[in-house]
């Protein structure tokens, strides 16, 4: 069974839960909701205002809007970065050290890799269950946290939406990243053609094929520590320059 480095498996996990996070989050938001939903109260004294799945998506989208179904969705994605992140790293520590192969190993190693990923997530599930739980009066359950931690146009919003995009990105992106790398530095024939690989869908097959899926992927962690960074940068300067010419405009008028 070929094995991935920890690092690799810490980028990897933590990039796949945050993309899956995206799509599941809804039904977070909802789920929150219903169990929050009658706190201390006898069933059949209180107001009923979420009642199943479809109902309650529904409600959350009139009260909240659409985007209210992506309610505490930042908190999410660093919740499900640093749970997961972590479990996966330490666990595939334990296999690389040969954890997995003692008896009951297997058992061990994933209890105490989930254990650590949950401490560490700890933090950022309370924001993430707080900010869900918002909403307006008439369909408030639980009690209402009202956060003002990132506000509107504060330059922390682009950072953290740099950093959350930059996951993305450096996850889509490099298999397209290590081919072109492939093809740019290939040696070539007196005509200019590679004498390695016909094209981005040759390059792709074949190291696909002679040194494995997890070849498209090599890289990886300086790809993100490189990515992240320039990911964040840009957008922070663009946000920055955006607001620096809108105040010219009005200067101006």
């Amino acid at each position: 069974m070929e094995t991935v480095a920890p690092a690799m498996d810490l980028v990897l996990g933590a990039s796949a839960c945050c993309l899956a996070c995206v799509f599941t989050n809804p039904l977070e938001v909802v789920k929150t909701r219903l169990q929050l939903q009658g706190e201390l109260q006898a069933r059949g004294t209180y107001p009923r205002h979420y009642r199943g799945l479809m109902a309650s998506i529904v409600a959350v989208a009139r009260a909240d809007g659409l985007c209210g179904l992506q309610k505490g969705l930042a908190a999410g994605l660093l919740y499900q970065g640093l749970m997961n992140g972590v479990r996966f790293y330490c666990y595939s520590l334990a296999c690389q050290a040969g954890l997995s192969q003692q008896p009951g190993g297997t058992v061990v190693a994933g209890a105490v890799a989930g254990a650590l990923g949950a401490i560490v997530g700890s933090p950022a599930y309370l924001v993430k269950t707080q900010l869900q739980a918002q909403t307006v009066a008439a369909m408030a359950v639980g009690h209402q946290h009202h956060h003002q931690w990132l506000p509107e146009d504060s330059w922390l919003v682009a950072l953290a939406g740099g950093m959350i995009s930059s996951i993305a990105v450096v996850a889509v992106m490099t298999p397209f990243d290590v081919v072109s790398t492939r093809l740019y530095n290939q040696p070539v024939d007196g005509a200019g053609r590679g004498q390695l690989y016909g094209g981005l869908a040759n390059c792709l097959v074949k190291i696909w094929r002679q040194e494995g899926p997890l070849a498209l992927y090599k890289g990886l962690g300086p790809a993100y520590l490189r990515l992240g960074p320039h990911t964040i940068l840009s957008m922070l300067f663009w946000d920055e320059l955006r607001k620096l010419a809108r105040r010219g405009q009005h200067q101006g008028t």
